[in-house]
This record gives C-alpha cells, sequence and structure tokens, in this order.
C-alpha cells in the first residue's frame, strides 16, 4: 500500500503554537463569523421572499438562487487561493468590507428608485439590486473558507474534530434564526429596513473584527516553492498529494448530488402535509437538529477515523431517506428531517476535520477552495434533472393504477407517493455507493494517510504560554 508522501515543512517561524490563548481566539473568531453569516444569510433568504412576493415568479427566484450557487461553484478555487496567500485576519476583514460596501449600494439602489421599477424582474434595475446583494453573500464564503484554515490555526490538532462541530453547531443556530426572522423582517419591515438592518450588523461584524486577535505572524509558505496563482494549477498537486482525498472529494460531491435531489423535493414533500404557514414553523423547529449534531461533535469528537465516521453518516442518511417518506405520516416526515439535519454537521466536521490533518497548512485554503466548487456545483445540477424527472415521469407513474399495483405495497396510498419513490431511489443509489467506499482502497489509504499524518502546526501542552512565539519572527 502506498504510503502519503511527506510534506515539505512550513515556515514554523511564522506560526503561533496553538493553546489555550489561541483557543479563545478562535472562540472570538467563531462569534465574529457567526454575526457576519446570520447577517448576510438573513438579507439573501429575505431577498428570496420579496422577490417571490413582489414578482409572483418562480423563474425569478430560481435565477437567483443558480447564479449563487454558480457563482460559489466558480470563485471557490479563487477565494481558496487568496486564503493561502494572505493572513486570515485579512482575509476576513476583505470578506467584510466588500459585503458591507455591497450592501451600501443596495441600500443606494433601493432608494434611488421606487419599488414598482424594483420589482419589474423584466427591468434592469430588478437584477442590479439582486445582484449586489448576491455578490455580497458570495464573497462571504471567503470568510468561510478562511475559518475553516483557522481552526488548524488556532486549534490544537486533537481538538479540532471539537472545534468543528462548534462550528456547525453555529451555522445551525444561523439557519434556524434566518429562516425565522427574515421572513417576518420583509412581512413587518419591509425590504428597504431588511437592507439597513443588514448594513448595521455588518458594520458591527466588521468594527468588533478589528478587535479580534488572530496570533500570525505571517502567510504560511513552502519553503522553496513558488507562490499558488488563481488558477487549477496548484490545486490539483495538493488534493492528488494525500492518498484518498480526491475520492473523499468526489464522495462528498457524488453525496450532494443525492443532496440536490432533497433540496428540490423536500419543500414540495412539506407542503402536501402541511400548510404553508406550518411547514415554514416545522423548518424552524427541526433546524435544531444542526445544532444537536454539532453539539455532540463539539462535546464528544469524532473518534480515531473521520474517515469512517463520515461513511457511516452517510450510511445513516441513506437509511432515513429510503424510510422518512414511505408512508405520508407528517410526524415521520418531521422527526426524519430533525435526523437528517443532525447528521449533516457530523459529516462537514468529518471532511473539515481530514482536510486539517492530512493537508498541509499552506494548501489548505486552495484544497478547501476546490472541495467548495466542485460540491457546490453538483447539488444544482441534481436539482436541475430530478425537477423535470419526478414532474413528468416518477409522479405521473405512482399516480397510475400500474405504480399504485406495482409499489403500492412498499410505498403505500397518498398524494405524493412520486416524491416518496425519487426519495427513495436516491437514497438506495447513495447506500450502494458508501457499501462501495467503505470496500475501496481510497477509503483504506485515506484512513492511513489520516492516522500517521503529524499536525499541521506544532501543539503546546495546556499549561505553556501560547503567546511565546517558536522562534523569532519575520513580519509580513
Amino acid at each position: 500500500m502506498s504510503q502519503p508522501t511527506p510534506a515539505p515543512p512550513i515556515d514554523e517561524s511564522l506560526q503561533y503554537t496553538p493553546g489555550p490563548r489561541t483557543v479563545r481566539a478562535f472562540h472570538h473568531v467563531l462569534a465574529n463569523t457567526a454575526l457576519a453569516n446570520v447577517t448576510s444569510s438573513f438579507l439573501w433568504f429575505a431577498l428570496t421572499f420579496w422577490a417571490y412576493l413582489k414578482t409572483e415568479s418562480v423563474l425569478a427566484t430560481a435565477i437567483i438562487g443558480g447564479s449563487y450557487m454558480l457563482l460559489v461553484a466558480v470563485f471557490g478555487v479563487v477565494f481558496g487561493v487568496i486564503v493561502d496567500r494572505m493572513k486570515k485576519k485579512a482575509v476576513m476583514v476583505l470578506s467584510s468590507v466588500v459585503t458591507l460596501s455591497t450592501y451600501l449600494l443596495a441600500g443606494a439602489v433601493y432608494l434611488s428608485f421606487p419599488e414598482s421599477v424594483l420589482i419589474d424582474w423584466g427591468g434592469p434595475w430588478f437584477w442590479v439590486f439582486a445582484g449586489v446583494i448576491l455578490i455580497g453573500g458570495v464573497v462571504e464564503n471567503l470568510r468561510n473558507i478562511a475559518l475553516s484554515t483557522t481552526v488548524t490555526l488556532l486549534v490544537p490538532s486533537d481538538r479540532r474534530d471539537k472545534a468543528n462541530g462548534l462550528v456547525g453547531a453555529v451555522q445551525g443556530i444561523a439557519f434556524m434564526v434566518t429562516s425565522v426572522f427574515s421572513g417576518l423582517s420583509v412581512g413587518l419591515l419591509g425590504m428597504g429596513w431588511t437592507v439597513v438592518i443588514a448594513i448595521v450588523a455588518t458594520a458591527l461584524a466588521l468594527l468588533h473584527l478589528l478587535f479580534v486577535p488572530i496570533p500570525e505572524r505571517g502567510v504560511a509558505h513552502v519553503e522553496g516553492a513558488a507562490p499558488a496563482g488563481f488558477g487549477f494549477k496548484g490545486v490539483i498537486p495538493a488534493v492528488m498529494a494525500v492518498p484518498g482525498l480526491l475520492a473523499l472529494i468526489l464522495f462528498a460531491t457524488f453525496n450532494n448530488l443525492v443532496g440536490g435531489v432533497f433540496m428540490a423535493l423536500m419543500d414540495p414533500y412539506g407542503l402536501t402535509l402541511f400548510s404553508v404557514e406550518v411547514w415554514g414553523i416545522v423548518l424552524g423547529v427541526t433546524s435544531i437538529g444542526f445544532i444537536i449534531g454539532g453539539g455532540l461533535v463539539a462535546k464528544f469528537g469524532l473518534g480515531k477515523n473521520p474517515v469512517r465516521t463520515l461513511l457511516l453518516v452517510n450510511v445513516g442518511v441513506a437509511l432515513l431517506g429510503m424510510t422518512f417518506a414511505i408512508r405520508e405520516w407528517w410526524w415521520l416526515y418531521a422527526l426524519g428531517i430533525l435526523i437528517f439535519m443532525a447528521l449533516m454537521p457530523i459529516a462537514e466536521a468529518s471532511e473539515q476535520t481530514i482536510v486539517q490533518r492530512v493537508v498541509p497548512f499552506e494548501k489548505q485554503g486552495r484544497v478547501f477552495g476546490f472541495a467548495a466548487s466542485v460540491e457546490s456545483a453538483a447539488a444544482p445540477v441534481s436539482a436541475f434533472i430530478i425537477g423535470p424527472l419526478a414532474q413528468f415521469w416518477i409522479i405521473p407513474f405512482m399516480d397510475s393504477p400500474a405504480g399504485q399495483e406495482s409499489l403500492g405495497w412498499l410505498l403505500g396510498p397518498g398524494e405524493a407517493r412520486g416524491i416518496a419513490l425519487a426519495f427513495l431511489g436516491a437514497s438506495l443509489l447513495l447506500l450502494i455507493v458508501v457499501l462501495l467506499a467503505f470496500a475501496s482502497k481510497p477509503y483504506r489509504q485515506l484512513s492511513d494517510a489520516y492516522a500517521s499524518a503529524p499536525p499541521s502546526l506544532h501543539t503546546e501542552d495546556e499549561g505553556t504560554d501560547a503567546s511565546a512565539p517558536a522562534r523569532s519572527s519575520p513580519t509580513t
């Protein structure tokens, strides 16, 4: 079995040793990122709600949502290289400044034109207004990639899985808050005041960030290596250097392809069981699952082999997808969504922890960015495919006497048995792929690479003063 090639040494004089002081700094960074992410999601959700309410066009909202996913996919690698070539705090400040600027521009556009002009989605100003908010939301992903590398920088290696779980819990809180308050803000205050709230919150996050310490004396580079460019040239070697890592990213991409089926059909299925008002409440309540899953990881970690944990979680997701819509019982569906949301932070924390361990610190930004690009492109593709398939083939088949006769014993009677069949088929495919992954060579290679990889940065003892530099430091 091939062994992972040792990574070239990092100039450790550029880094502080992770310890109690840096962990406290990580908590400040996490709190600041939570505020920034909540604000960005708040305005993004609000824009989607406002666009549909004012235009009553599904196409308009689909274009907005699809454009967001497309831009995240296109700029993921670029963002990753930026993270590798700059100090992490500088990256976060840059992200906040760009986001704040776009929100100020959106406010100026909103004040410059009557709403009757802005809601004309056939005209240019609707897309200018939506576009600048879209840019602000996309650039926020730059901060999220930086946060993943900051875990490596500030948290000792034996606690990074728990730190990643804490990140997942915070993201769950953000989802829960935004899913509730975005609609309330648009409905009660209007889009104008919603933009004002986002501007103020983003400015507060930027101001707080200026006082958040991120102990980092310089930018880590491989000794003797040239700086990475902004394309794939420096990305693919970083991924291929770790046996099994490309397979992990491809597996996560496939997982997102299956997730696209859920993304496209979860709301339509929910709206057959609940009224729209109750469905919103169900999503808000079940989003507690994100907090539960992230909290479990923060408390107990991911075990000795996060690669195995990741695959086991996906076995759970597959079994869940095969059962939570097998009958049209509202409590079964709601419970399934709760468990599904609890499993997602565990899967995400597993992938983050693996990359933080097996990829050298100075290359993690571009690897995280590459993964974000590839994985985020997958869900919209499957969503666009499953929509027409479900509409014109799967649902009519299950509504027909032939469909009921052949699969009624399994899926039971009901209004949305076609959607249930789509859930079942996608989840069965996922289960097969996960079981094959367990038996694959890349699984064993990546598990061995994780077990044998040293911490990306030296870990100090708890009693050591983390403010003490490892060596005399150059400044950048």
